[in-house]
C-alpha cells in the first residue's frame, strides 16, 4: 500500500513540512513519485521513519541518523533490539515505545501484522524530568518555584484537559509555520498575536515574566525542547525564541 505524504503526515505525527525537508536532506525518500509530482511512500519508508523518530527520541541528529541509516550493515530487528535496551532504562517514560518495538519486531519477522498507526505509539510523550533538570542548571534555582507551580497547576488535570493543552499547541505552532512560510517578521503584528496566544496557553503551568518568559524562548532553541517545535517546521525554533523576545520585551517590560 502506498501513502501520500499527507497521509504519511497524519498518521506519523510528523509534519508534511518535516517530511519534505527529511526528501530533500536525503534522510527519507519516497519510494516513487507519481504522475502528478506527488511523493508516496511504502512500507520500507513507513518503517525507515520509524527509525529516523527512535533516533530522535534518544537524542541523535539528523546527520548522525543519516550515517547509521546508510551503513551497509544496518539491521533493523537489531536496531531495535538495541533502541529497546536503552528504553528499559526509563521504562515509566517509555512503556509505549517498547511496546511498538516488541510489535515491529513481530511485524518484521512476519509473526504480527501492525496497523500503521501502531508503527508510531508513543513518540509524544514529553521528557518533563529532563527538562525541569536542565531548565535548573540553565537558570539556577530561581526556577525551581515556577516548576513547582507548574506541578500545582496540573496535578488534577484529566487525559482531556491534555489534549486539549496538546492541540492547542499544535494549533499554535501550525500558525506560526504560516508565518514562516509567509516570510514574516517576528515582530509583526500577526507574529506577535500568535506569541501572545503562546504566551496565555504557558501562562496555564506556570507565570512568565519579561525575564522568564524571554528565557524560555533561549531555552526552546537551545535545548531538547526544540524538537517539540521542530517537528512542525526545522526553523520554528529560532522563530518562536525570537519572537518570544520582541513579545518579552514589548508586552512583558
Amino acid at each position: 500500500m502506498a501513502y501520500t505524504v499527507t497521509k504519511l503526515a497524519k498518521i506519523s505525527g510528523v509534519s508534511v513540512r518535516t517530511l519534505h525537508w527529511y526528501d530533500e536532506v536525503g534522510l527519507l525518500k519516497p519510494a516513487y513519485h507519481g504522475p502528478n509530482g506527488y511523493r508516496y511512500y511504502e512500507e520500507e519508508q513507513l518503517l525507515i521513519l520509524q527509525q529516523i523518530l527512535f533516533f530522535r527520541e534518544l537524542g541523535f541528529e539528523l546527520k548522525q541518523i543519516q550515517k547509521i541509516l546508510k551503513r551497509n550493515d544496518f539491521d533493523k530487528i537489531v536496531a531495535l533490539s538495541s533502541h529497546r535496551q536503552i528504553l528499559q532504562k526509563n521504562l515509566a517514560r517509555t512503556r509505549e515505545l517498547i511496546k511498538t518495538i516488541d510489535e515491529t519486531i513481530e511485524h518484521l519477522k512476519g509473526t504480527k501484522k501492525m496497523k500503521e498507526q501502531e508503527i508510531y505509539y508513543g513518540f509524544s510523550k514529553e521528557k518533563q524530568a529532563d527538562y525541569e533538570k536542565e531548565l535548573i542548571k540553565r537558570f539556577g534555582d530561581k526556577v525551581k518555584d515556577s516548576i513547582a507551580e507548574s506541578h500545582q497547576n496540573v496535578k488534577n488535570w484529566s487525559k482531556a484537559d491534555w489534549d486539549k493543552s496538546s492541540k492547542e499547541f499544535d494549533e499554535i505552532c501550525k500558525e506560526l509555520v504560516k508565518m514562516i512560510e509567509k516570510h514574516s517578521k517576528t515582530n509583526s503584528k500577526e507574529v506577535q498575536s500568535i506569541v501572545r496566544r503562546h504566551y496565555l496557553w504557558l501562562k496555564k503551568f506556570w507565570t512568565p515574566t519579561n525575564e522568564s518568559y524571554s528565557g524560555h524562548g533561549q531555552f526552546i532553541a537551545k535545548s531538547d525542547l526544540r524538537k517539540a517545535y521542530e517537528a512542525h517546521h526545522p526553523q520554528l525554533p529560532e522563530f518562536i525564541a525570537e519572537a518570544i523576545q520582541a513579545f518579552s520585551e514589548i508586552e512583558l517590560a
